[in-house]
């Protein structure tokens, strides 16, 4: 190698980033010792500056934050593959399954109503009615099972039984915390929703602060039609006064979607249904969950509270026997897992998302250690059910089935995702592991490893 030699990549990033910016007007803001880094990351002095007015150069500024900072891949990979992202201004979000966690209700409630005319709610049937109006859902299952009613009868039977249950219904993971950002950085949120106003005012005051983040609150009554058609975001961006182009939706359901490319705007999938994110191809983009959104993307200011790779959680608590599981753990990754039965934690799973997460694990005659957990369905296998894997981050020299295992899940790394190989399972799999290992040095998460919980029988 001569002396005129150089890093590749680097290069790449920081000579086409300057040729894309020297015929850009820069943002208000000064130049340090590193003028990239100052003309990237401050996304939002995008907004007050008034040399960056057109279109295509807030596009150009959002797409170089996005490439540089975000992501890792090589920039001349990036730059010649990826599309620009459109800077948005307001946020529409819809409700039920994006940021209630209503399916359990839904499940119950049918389950308790339909068991009274001698027939049985398994679940199965839950794309059916995921995203439509009541009336339209009310519908579906009245004709799937053949009840001896009419539509109204049969919503009228229900809705007592579904506004009992109103305070019964958690934030989905990841909710409160969007919503407190967007209100602190003054973005304007609407909510958009089938459901009719009443019931959504009735939802959400259960939930601190939630009406007050809202500058438009929507229902499916007060639009001529609901979702699929984009009457309602459109309704959503005229109250708020924006271009329907400068709106991004986030959505759960496949209507959802369909509407907001209807009225031309950015669309960010949420999938409610397990394996179904195949189907949400319209949408711009589509995440596991709400801890997964990253609002650069989209040109509105970042998330401040990841911690060297990792998202802080409130604590959550599990525990069983270890049970033996798939026989893949030691044998086919060389990674041996201490698996947990997920009978009785059926609403817990249904709660947290799949993905990857760490914290402390209490062997109840060992002591405690350090661990990092997948929950899901690990595409890779193809997982049939739900499951918890937590891997605990110390070599044991026996194997310890059947003993008491405690654990406290303190945060949160990545969602679950498939692999090319076993090999790059593999290598992500001990990175998460190395993640955790790091992580669990701070003192925002070492408190925790004195906590009774993981100690007791």
């Amino acid at each position: 190698m001569g002396e005129n030699s150089h890093n590749d990549n680097e290069f790449s990033k920081e000579s086409i980033l300057i040729r894309a910016a020297s015929s850009l007007p820069l943002p208000d803001c000064r130049l340090p010792s590193r003028p990239l880094l100052a003309f990237v990351c401050p996304c939002s002095q995008l907004f007050r500056s008034p040399r960056a007015s057109s279109s295509s150069s807030s596009s150009i500024y959002v797409f170089i934050y996005r490439y540089l900072c975000v992501s890792d891949a090589p920039m001349t990979e990036k730059m010649a593959t990826a599309s620009l992202t459109k800077l948005v201004r307001c946020v529409i979000l819809d409700l039920d399954g994006t940021l209630l966690n209503t399916d359990g209700i839904v499940g119950n409630v049918l389950k308790v109503q339909l068991s009274r005319y001698g027939k049985q709610w398994d679940g199965r049937e839950a794309h059916k009615i995921l995203g439509k109006t009541p009336f339209e859902a009310a519908a579906a299952v009245v004709e799937d099972y053949q009840l001896p009613c009419s539509t109204i009868e049969f919503i009228s039977q229900i809705s007592p039984l579904f506004s009992d249950q109103w305070c019964n219904i958690k934030a989905l993971p990841g909710a409160n915390r969007l919503l407190k950002h967007l209100k602190n950085h003054g973005v304007p949120m609407a909510l958009a929703s089938n459901s009719p106003k009443e019931s959504i005012e009735a939802k959400i005051s259960y939930h601190d602060g939630w009406k007050s983040s809202f500058s438009v609150i929507i229902g499916g009554d007060e639009v001529r039609t609901g979702k699929p058609s984009p009457d309602m975001f459109l309704e959503a961006a005229k109250r708020l006064s924006m271009e329907p182009s400068s709106c991004l939706v986030i959505e759960d359901s496949l209507p959802g979607v369909t509407a907001g490319k209807a009225a031309e705007m950015q669309v960010v999938a949420v999938p409610s249904l397990p394996k179904q994110s195949h189907l949400y191809t319209a949408a711009d983009e589509v995440i596991n969950s709400l801890l997964d959104l990253r609002p650069e993307k989209w040109g509105l200011p970042p998330f401040e509270d990841w911690v060297d790779g990792t998202l802080p959680l409130d604590p959550w608590y599990i525990g069983g026997p270890v049970i033996k599981g798939f026989g893949r753990g030691s044998k086919v990754l060389g990674i041996p897992t201490a698996n947990l039965s997920t009978k009785g934690y059926s609403d817990l799973l249904a709660e947290h998302p799949s993905g990857v997460y760490f914290g402390w694990a209490g062997l109840s005659s060992r002591g405690v250690f350090k661990m990092v957990m997948s929950i899901g369905w690990n595409p890779y296998f193809d997982n049939k059910e739900k499951t918890i894997e937590p891997w605990i981050l110390y070599k044991f020299d026996e194997d310890f089935y059947g003993e008491e295992l405690r654990l406290i899940i303190v945060g949160y790394i990545r969602p679950e995702a498939n692999f090319p190989s076993l090999e790059s399972l593999i290598a992500k799999i001990h990175e998460d592991g190395e993640i955790a290992e790091k992580a669990l040095e701070l003192p925002l998460y070492s408190s925790y490893k004195n906590d009774p919980y993981l100690r007791s029988s």
